[in-house]
């Protein structure tokens, strides 16, 4: 191990920077910085010698040229344990730089702005931050390089408890990180670049999948297989802050991602129930307590142990009705104080507090890759929606279907939602033939079917669903048509006596 006696500084990110350099500079380290950081630094009374001084060479360019010169390259790729590399630099009036301290520009702030003008972006794309970064994690055996404020309490401690020396082992998991950094900027520059010009597609030409590692967990679906998060903070179920509970695992993060998407598809106050992805209750009502128990009347036994999705904060009255039942977790906006006082009684159950925000892809993986698609983000317009059979529906069977269809849209294919408006009745999820999804829907059913409106996700390919579901009490059906059989469907519709809508939209979940 060497001392770190000689180190380049020169951040965007200028927290604690200041205490850096200076317990660096009380160590005895000589410190060389540029610009903004150079300037915070002397006025905090710590000496410093700008870049231009060690290069002989002013910055330029309004500061795009300043660090990528021989003088700070050498002095940073030069292998201490190579004569040549160090006759070369001596030669050349070049002294070795033992560590770097660089954080980029924040293209990323610019870049998640949707109208940001391409010259803009193209300012912000970092070029001497990661020259220099790259160079120092490649001699990391020589030279300490460090990307994040937060690695700088660690560093101190060790350069204090070593006499200013810095292990391999660190120096090797930093220049790790370092690449990583670099490789996640440079994939964040392509990827919103991709998305200017008259070229530009929905579907990237590169899958870049790099979100950092969130947490691990106890397992994945089973115990026999290995599993983490990965994601990012403060977006969605993977960013959500988990505010009580134990350990959330990799299948009430699929349940809680559910419950999420299918409730933010209503405006009103709205909950929804799910067991293994599918939604065994879901209700929007003028309140959220009411919404609870609408949601609940569904499907009680199957909601035991349930996960739950909620688009409000959620206040007292319905915590106090929540808390009458064993739920596995819940995902919510926030909590009022006494909801979470009510809440917290139960210390096992999972709360989350979620953040809006989802990907603009979909993504799955299959085995060699992956599939990526657009966000199902359709909806029902009902001044398009066309009614096909000889009855034209009601307004109350309008409101049903309408819920309906925004169920359907989250259940497993085939999908069938019995209706009504604002609340589930019964729920079919998951069957090889839709005529079965009808059959279950109603066998599930604890309330009455008599004046439901059914929404089916994609086409009837005989007459039977409707038969079935009329049978069981339907008077209602929305669903997408384009089957060969349609007129035959409709057909069966009149014979019975029920209204009938084609939406020309499917929403097939697999």
């Amino acid at each position: 191990m060497a001392r770190i006696s000689r180190v380049l500084l020169s951040v965007t990110d200028k927290t604690g920077i200041v205490e850096f350099a200076s317990a660096l500079a009380r160590m005895g380290a000589e410190l060389i910085s540029t610009g903004g950081t150079a300037r915070l630094i002397r006025e905090a009374g710590v000496a410093v010698k700008d870049v231009s001084e060690v290069t002989g060479f002013p910055e330029m360019l309004d500061g795009r040229v300043k660090t990528m010169h021989p003088k700070i390259a050498g002095g940073l790729l030069a292998m201490r344990s190579n004569p040549e590399h160090m006759r070369a630099i001596e030669q050349h009036g070049i002294a070795p730089i033992d560590m770097v301290v660089v954080n980029l520009y924040r293209f990323g702030d610019v870049a998640a702005r949707a109208r940001a003008p391409l010259e803009e972006l193209i300012e912000n794309i970092d070029i001497g931050g990661p020259t220099m970064l790259r160079a120092a994690a490649k001699n990391y055996q020589d030279v300490a390089v460090v990307v994040s404020p937060g690695d700088y309490p660690a560093v101190l401690e060790e350069l204090h408890a070593n006499a200013g020396e810095l292990s391999p082992e660190t120096k090797w998991r930093l220049a790790k990180k370092v690449f990583r950094t670099t490789a996640d900027y440079d994939a964040a520059i392509s990827a919103r670049l991709e998305r200017i010009g008259a070229e530009a597609a929905p579907l990237p030409a590169v899958l870049e999948i790099r979100d950092p590692k969130l947490m691990g967990l106890r397992y994945g679906e089973n115990p026999h297989q290995s599993a983490a998060l990965y994601g990012r903070a403060g977006c969605g179920i993977a960013g959500a802050a988990q505010i009580q509970g134990k350990e959330l695992s990799y299948n009430n993060l699929v349940d809680l991602d559910a419950a999420w998407q299918l409730v933010n598809e209503f405006a009103a106050p709205a909950v929804a129930i799910i067991k293994h992805t599918n939604p065994c209750g879901c209700a929007e009502q003028s309140t959220l307590a009411g919404a609870w128990r609408k949601a609940l009347e569904c499907d009680p036994v199957s909601a035991y142990g349930g996960v739950i999705g909620i688009n409000r904060a959620i206040d007292e009255e319905t915590a106090r009705e929540m808390s009458k039942l064993f739920v596995e977790a819940v995902a919510a906006p926030d909590y009022s104080p006494e909801a979470l006082a009510i809440l917290g009684v139960k210390k096992n159950l999972r709360l989350m507090r979620v953040a809006a925000g989802r990907d603009p892809l979909v993504i799955k993986s299959i085995s060699g890759g992956f599939l990526a698609q657009t966000v199902d983000d359709a909806k029902l317009d009902r001044a398009k929606a066309v009614v096909r059979s000889k009855r034209t529906p009601t307004d109350e069977e309008w409101a049903a279907m309408e819920f309906g269809w925004k169920v359907a849209k989250h259940v497993k294919s085939n999908a069938i939602v019995y209706a009504r408006a604002g609340q589930t009745a019964g729920v079919g999820a998951g069957q090889m033939s839709r005529v079965d999804s009808v059959k279950i829907g109603a066998m599930k059913a604890l309330l009455p079917l008599a004046g439901t409106a059914v929404a089916s996700d994609a086409y009837f390919p005989f007459p039977d669903g409707v038969e079935e579901a009329v049978k069981n009490g339907a008077t209602a059906f929305i669903q997408p048509g384009g089957s060969i059989r349609d007129k035959e469907v409709i057909a069966a519709a009149d014979r019975l006596g029920v209204a009938m809508v084609f939406t020309g939209v499917r929403h097939f979940r697999h």
